[in-house]
């Protein structure tokens, strides 16, 4: 008999999963008084199918020996990027409750089994990679549309893709690949969060963990920071997140948002003895700006986002020393001082505006690099650490939305991503179908 873990994480999402859309839905702004319990529950999710057809190699020296790879035929392939399971309940008195589990590339299918042909030895096997996370679980206290406490595990609003990712509010089939690149996406950490409204603004803040500098690395400069590889997350370093976002002109949504904290040491594997290591402290600082425009046909949108982070240098050469067993989670990579994406999207229905159904045709440029070379004092003159240029991306990709529904889509993508001169250029198609909604 096989004891799957997804199908006991499905039974608890029945039991347990779900969430009011958090970040991402006005309807948590609003104070509701309910007296049936039917009234009191709200239960939702959202889900993606998708297929991608590369037109490159995705072998991991495709950058280092780009020439060997110039004439790769490419590959395809399905998934199920993120399915979601969401439960709210309003106990009343203003306070409220939501959780949201996320199965991410179809979970985990793991199983104990007895190999016949192995004189009946047990084997533990693998059979879908995947994830089955947690990604928020919160109670919030209300004292009306201006101040709302949350405390439990929350969605960090830094940047466009964290606020709004689910898959009916952006175009593309996956995620903006700019700030999905640089920034954990989607980033949720157990905190506390004070947010409102109040006319045409709406603010929070957040106090949560920071994240850990031994995850950097030259890809996904912060990207893999946030999540544990243990049973709890280490909360060494505690950081702040805000979001201020203003909606005075009809429309159009004006968003900054930022986080700043110190990364080093934020780990079970700390430096304490050393005099090398004993003033870093790793202070990350991220800065973003976001809008979104939307008037009969048109919609605009687009994003800036700028990090830092001191003593890079340093963290590079301390993550190089890390323990390197097969099972250690390192990375073991440069860090780069800063990294950047932005991204500016247009859309248009040319459906009637009058028309329940939407047919919106757009197109996105995004630019990202997630790698700026720190600098050392060599022979008394400044140098910088070793640089990647692969690391600077620009995607041009162009589509269709078509919702039938305001909560089902079908999309399709055209998308070329570019590179210098050195190396091969990565284009590929995409289609996909996707809902969120509630189901009562």
């Amino acid at each position: 008999m096989k004891y799957r873990l997804s199908a006991f994480c499905l039974f608890t999402c029945l039991l347990v999963a779900g969430t009011i859309f958090a970040q991402q839905t006005h309807k948590t702004d609003t104070v509701y008084v309910k007296n049936k319990i039917s009234d009191r529950l709200t239960i939702g999710g959202y889900g993606e199918a998708t297929f991608k057809y590369n037109f490159y190699s995705d072998n991991a020296f495709r950058y280092s020996y780009a020439n060997r790879y110039a004439e790769s035929k490419g590959h395809g392939q399905v998934d199920l990027p993120h399915v979601v399971l969401m439960l709210g309940y309003d106990f009343g008195n203003g306070w409220t409750m939501g959780t949201e589990v996320e199965f991410e590339h179809g979970g985990v299918e793991a199983a104990l089994e007895i190999e016949q042909e192995e004189t009946g030895e047990f084997e533990q096997e693998i059979e879908r990679g995947g994830e089955v996370a947690l990604e928020q679980f919160w109670i919030q206290k209300s004292w009306g549309r201006g101040v709302n406490l949350r405390v439990g595990h929350i969605v960090v609003p830094v940047g466009a893709v964290n606020n709004a990712h689910l898959p009916t509010e952006f175009s593309n089939v996956f995620r903006p690949e700019g700030e999905n690149t640089i920034l954990p996406c989607t980033w949720h950490e157990t905190g506390i969060s004070l947010w409102g409204r109040n006319n045409n603004w709406r603010y929070e803040l957040q106090l949560i963990p920071s994240l850990n500098s031994t995850m950097f690395n030259v890809s996904g400069w912060a990207h893999d920071a946030s999540p544990s590889a243990y049973e709890f997350r280490v909360a060494n370093k505690p950081a702040l997140a805000v979001r201020v976002d203003n909606y005075t002109i009809p429309g159009l949504r004006l968003s900054m948002s930022g986080f700043v904290g110190n990364t080093f040491n934020n780990d079970i594997v700390t430096e304490e003895n050393s005099t090398t290591y004993a003033n870093v402290q790793g202070t990350m600082v991220i800065g973003a700006f976001d809008f979104q425009y939307r008037r009969g046909r048109l919609l605009a949108r687009g994003n800036v986002d700028y990090g830092y982070l001191s003593e890079a240098a340093l963290i590079s050469r301390y993550n190089g020393y890390l323990p390197n067993s097969s099972s250690a989670p390192y990375p073991h990579t440069l860090v780069g001082e800063t990294a950047c994406a932005a991204g500016l999207e247009l859309a248009c229905n040319i459906l009637k505006p009058t028309s329940p159904k939407r047919m919106l045709l757009f197109a996105r440029y995004d630019y990202y690099d997630s790698y700026s070379p720190a600098k050392v004092i060599s022979s008394g003159q400044e140098v910088p650490l070793a640089d990647y240029p692969w690391t600077e991306r620009s995607v041009v990709s162009a589509g269709f939305n078509y919702y039938p529904m305001p909560q089902i889509v079908v999309k399709g993508e055209v998308g070329y991503r570019m590179f210098a001169s050195q190396y091969n250029n990565e284009p590929w198609i995409a289609l996909g179908i996707a809902y969120s909604g509630f189901f009562n």
